[in-house]
């Protein structure tokens, strides 16, 4: 879930987006609420709060960090709007230190490597196409819904065939200051837990 915020580009809405809205999708409204949604399968792409600041206060702009203090205020929201609509919500860290377990060529592609990535209580098999990726590092995992700098969302996909859970990141992906302009994935010292979260 992403949460954005433009008062001045936008105007006063709070606009949460679960999956981008498609060509065929249809809204409900629900007093200062519109809920976005795909009608075939009725699943939710999103939600915008109109007249936002009259329900609570935003001091930041753009993308939010979604915490579970704005989920209890969404809910309220909803309440006050009559909508009976629950969000589930992994708050979980979405970029975490993994350490790459196992490393195989593609079947496919040669110039891709499949991963087998331990991120601290689960293992993720990763399609990456660094050319410096190898095994027992540790590196910057981005799970399935992390958004990227760039604005990107992370999500489960096939990779020439082969399905990939995320992405190794490269410090110039993750925008770090004096990132490389070499391509390749960034190495981590081994001091990093395997599945801590990643601050940046």
């Amino acid at each position: 879930m992403q949460i954005f915020y433009n008062k001045q580009g936008i105007g006063d809405v709070l606009m949460i987006s679960f999956n981008p809205a498609g060509l065929n999708h249809q809204f409900s409204k629900h007093g200062d609420v519109v809920k976005i949604y795909q009608p075939e399968t009725n699943e939710v792409l999103g939600y915008n709060i109109f007249q936002a600041s009259e329900y609570i206060t935003i001091d930041d702009q753009g993308s939010l960090t979604v915490t579970q203090e704005w989920v209890d205020q969404i809910h309220e929201i909803f309440q006050q709007n009559s909508l009976e609509d629950q969000l589930d919500v992994d708050l979980s860290p979405k970029f975490v230190v993994g350490y790459v377990k196992e490393k195989q060529p593609h079947k496919n592609a040669d110039k891709l490597s499949v991963c087998q990535v331990d991120v601290g209580g689960e293992e993720l098999q990763i399609v990456c196409g660094a050319p410096n990726v190898n095994q027992d590092q540790k590196v910057v995992v981005a799970k399935p819904g992390a958004v990227m700098p760039s604005g990107m969302i992370i999500k489960e996909t096939e990779l020439r065939g082969v399905s990939s859970s995320g992405m190794i990141c490269s410090a110039k992906e993750l925008e770090l200051p004096d990132a490389p302009k070499e391509k390749g994935i960034l190495v981590l010292d081994n001091d990093y837990k395997t599945g801590e979260p990643f601050e940046f």
